[in-house]
């Protein structure tokens, strides 16, 4: 008897368990559903995202759309989500990438770039809205912070391959990033020039930097060559 009771008490936990796991997939599909809608009217109308064009879009009444969302804040945290995502998709494999050194920069940037000229009104709406003072913080900052940890990780280690003091690594990747989030922020504001073009500039501005700095400790980087994964040569070593 008892056994028969604590084997239906398992079936019973079972299956609740399983309806939980199905709703909850149900819930997670629907809320991707509804950012692609936001994003679709983002793309159309600018980033005011109104809430009603969203349920619109979507094909459903704003009370649907806020039993997925409490509100426009909570949906705006959820399409931050989605830029975090994108851009550390595209940004980190270029970061971390063992390409030609001058080809990784480009590859970086071009990397950024691609998801703000993608995704503009979606920036400005995560710009707007940090600057508000969002519960769930600012999505455009996070995203600048995680960028700039990451460069100044992989600035550290060849720094540190180089033979010199990495503590420069994370004011170069905090600077870095700002540079090209700076400069993004103009190129959309502006489009005075095309997305290649400005990508190039920013490019060419980083790699002075990066060769000009190095070259004042003796180290020489080849733009067309991989970063070294040992000691690189320097001008003091034999040729």
């Amino acid at each position: 008897m008892m056994n028969s009771m604590d084997g239906s008490v398992k079936r019973g936990a079972e299956a609740q368990d399983a309806r939980r796991d199905r709703w909850s997939a149900h819930r997670a599909q629907r809320r991707e559903e509804f950012v692609a809608a936001a994003l679709r009217v983002l793309a159309a109308q600018g980033p005011e995202l109104p809430m009603d064009a969203v349920a619109a879009e979507a094909g459903v009444t704003k009370p649907v759309l806020y039993r997925y969302f409490a509100d426009k804040a909570a949906l705006v945290e959820a399409l931050g989500e989605f830029s975090s995502a994108l851009l550390l998709e595209r940004v980190l494999p270029a970061i971390g990438g063992d390409g030609p050194a001058l080809a990784r920069v480009r590859d970086g940037v071009e990397a950024y770039f691609s998801v703000i000229d993608e995704y503009p009104n979606l920036y400005w709406l995560l710009a707007r809205q940090g600057a508000e003072g969002s519960p769930g913080g600012d999505p455009v900052h996070r995203n600048k912070e995680f960028i700039a940890t990451s460069l100044s990780a992989v600035i550290g280690d060849y720094l540190r391959a180089y033979g010199l003091d990495s503590g420069a690594a994370e004011p170069w990747g905090h600077g870095l990033t700002g540079l090209v989030q700076s400069t993004g922020e103009w190129w959309m504001s502006r489009r005075s020039m095309s997305r290649a073009n400005v990508v190039e500039y920013v490019t060419r501005l980083i790699w002075a930097a990066i060769a000009g700095l190095l070259a004042d400790w003796g180290i020489v980087i080849e733009p067309d060559q991989p970063l070294p994964k040992g000691r690189p040569a320097t001008r003091s070593d034999p040729g």
